[in-house]
């Protein structure tokens, strides 16, 4: 399929996870694919058995000068933007009681201070009728445990997004969420958590969830496409879950 054949994406932490799964989606789609990494040898394994066009970032999201860069990285390359995912994120989960700055300022830093000044530099660059779409997710519709700065990050995410549909309206530019549920990805081993923790908290989840199982990184790239493709064309200021019903019952 070429739904977005000659269309110019770019996404940020597309080296693994949902963001690799996403940039294979729209390769498949036709799409000329700027995506971001902050390990060199990460973006250069993935991308050797990339087929499509497409060029890669070394960028770390808490860095302006990084999200600058990888905006006017894909505009020298391939020109005026189309589509951008707003996917890179951390998660690290921790009592309230324990928490310390660092805990803290590296979550606001990448989940919200860095895809602000991401859009920031984008917005110039976007084409009229372009769309936006963040990785947020369901924990701030909950309650998880240990997760209270995660989830406060991801709840200023779509309160940040709500007022950014508002604003790009006039230029036909949509802004959409997709609010994931617990996924297969890395992530769970980035957590700082020990393994033994990790296994009991993802069994939590699967065992809560009413499709009693972890989702797949395809199930979200493939629902991160739709929102960006004329299916979609009016789909607008919307935060739709992928998570198997998990915050719906």
């Amino acid at each position: 399929m070429d739904r977005f054949k000659d269309k110019v994406v770019v996404i940020s932490g597309g080296n693994s996870g949902i963001g690799f799964a996403t940039l294979q989606s729209f390769l498949r789609e036709g799409a000329k694919v700027v995506f971001s990494g902050r390990r060199q040898e990460a973006l250069d394994e993935v991308s050797a058995n990339l087929k499509g066009t497409f060029s890669t970032v070394l960028a770390d999201q808490t860095k302006l000068e990084d999200n600058k860069r990888l905006i006017e990285t894909a505009v020298a390359a391939y020109g005026k933007i189309d589509v951008l995912f707003v996917n890179a994120g951390v998660a690290y989960f921790a009592p309230a009681e324990s928490i310390d700055e660092n805990h803290f300022d590296s979550q606001f830093n990448t989940n919200i201070k860095g895809p602000a000044f991401l859009v920031k530099y984008a917005i110039p660059n976007l084409n009229d009728g372009a769309s936006i779409i963040f990785n947020t997710s369901i924990v701030h519709q909950k309650g998880f445990e240990g997760a209270a700065i995660y989830s406060a990050t991801k709840g200023a995410l779509r309160a940040y997004a709500r007022v950014l549909t508002t604003e790009l309206a006039p230029r036909k530019i949509r802004v959409n969420s997709i609010a994931p549920g617990p996924i297969a990805t890395p992530i769970y081993n980035k957590m700082g958590m020990s393994e033994e923790t990790v296994s009991v908290m993802g069994e939590g989840f699967a065992a809560a969830n009413p499709l009693k199982r972890f989702g797949e990184d395809n199930e979200i790239a493939e629902t991160v496409v739709f929102l960006a493709s004329p299916e979609a064309s009016y789909v607008n200021g919307i935060e739709l879950a992928v998570d198997g019903g998990l915050s719906q019952v």
